[in-house]
């Protein structure tokens, strides 16, 4: 992928929502705000990793907060620039392009946005490899990176530019400005030189959405769609079933909950039971864990093998969950220190989706 045009958001949409385990902001706010901007700016080069100057800034863009909040407020462009209109003196070297700070639904579209209206290039990577809920958990802090300068705007025309101590003050400081700030908020961290994104960056995240978008289009009347994209992304499937039950709330500046489902097909008498913190984080089958974070849950529409965000989950849905392992950052020491099962609060060890499936759920 050498150009992001108006024709590739629907494909990048749909394979950032999956990558996205159920969060990273709504991907129809964000395809929209995307169409705008290439419709007025045209369309985006995309660089890769290696194509990056050792000494030029890369500037992650995003937003942060509740799903729930964000589906309600959609930002304007002025909005999702604000950021990186307040830090445009704080650095003494070029930003040579734009890159997303995660690769999950909206987060994916807005610096698509960004990178058109500043007419910069867009980095074919990104810092998580998915999406995750708190903004220190990134690649770039499992390496002893911290995040020097975060600025915040918000949809009154508030901006606010802070110096964090290192990456969990800058979630915390963060959380509860965009609470103030009504829920959600747009950011900008993690500004960092080319030659630190070659050795942090999760690569070709942009052009694998760009490929899973591609693939679930192509299949759509095709009778399994989800064997054929678990066959490509080396997935696991882990439940067909119906939602008979949904716990959503928005607290801390995240949208938490639960959902059950009710087993049809091969799961038929079956229950499974998801926890999530913007993100899907943990799968219950019969009250056995089956996947966890870091690896990625995803929730699928049973017929069209649509990913589904937690925002959209909906009583009596028919869902197909899957899960992939993550990248191999995530399952370090550090990375499991710092996104596994028990940071979240799940008194269990962190073991491989592979590993806790085996040939039950291979393709």
């Amino acid at each position: 992928m050498e150009w992001i045009t108006v024709d590739d958001l629907d494909n990048i949409a749909i394979g950032a929502t999956l990558l996205g385990t159920g969060g990273g902001g709504d991907p129809f706010v964000g395809k929209l705000m995307a169409l705008q901007a290439l419709q007025k700016y045209g369309p985006v080069k995309v660089l890769q990793v290696e194509e990056l100057d050792d000494e030029a800034l890369v500037m992650p863009v995003g937003s942060i907060g509740a799903p729930s909040v964000s589906n309600e407020k959609i930002a304007s462009e002025e909005e999702v620039f604000a950021p990186v209109e307040a830090l445009k003196d704080f650095f003494d070297r070029p930003t040579q392009a734009i890159m997303p700070i995660e690769i999950g639904g909206g987060n994916s579209l807005l610096p698509i946005a960004c990178a058109a209206k500043m007419g910069l290039p867009i980095v074919d990577a990104d810092a998580m490899g998915r999406a995750f809920p708190e903004s220190q958990m990134v690649t770039f802090f499992l390496k002893g990176y911290q995040p020097n300068v975060v600025a915040m705007a918000d949809s009154q025309g508030n901006r606010i530019v802070y110096y964090p101590k290192d990456g969990e003050w800058s979630e915390k400081i963060a959380r509860a400005i965009t609470d103030v700030m009504g829920g959600n908020a747009n950011m900008v961290d993690n500004i960092f030189p080319g030659k630190i994104v070659k050795e942090c960056g999760i690569r070709n995240t942009l052009s694998l959405a760009k490929q899973i978008g591609e693939t679930l289009t192509r299949l759509a009347d095709v009778t399994s769609p989800v064997q054929n994209l678990l066959e490509m992304l080396q997935g696991y499937s882990l439940f067909e079933g119906k939602i008979n039950h949904i716990e959503r709330n928005v607290e801390g500046g995240f949208t938490r909950g639960r959902t059950t489902l009710s087993g049809i097909n091969q799961n038929k008498g079956d229950q499974l039971e998801v926890f999530f913190q913007n993100e899907l984080l943990l799968a219950r089958k019969n009250g056995e864990v089956i996947a966890m974070t870091p690896d990625l849950i995803c929730a699928l529409d049973h017929e069209t093998g649509r990913p589904i965000t937690t925002e959209t989950l909906r009583y009596g849905a028919r869902i197909h969950m899957i899960a992939l392992p993550c990248d191999p950052k995530w399952r370090t020491d550090r990375g499991i220190e710092v996104a596994g099962p028990k940071y979240f609060g799940y008194d269990i060890s962190y073991t491989p989706v592979e590993n806790l499936m085996g040939e039950k759920g291979n393709v």
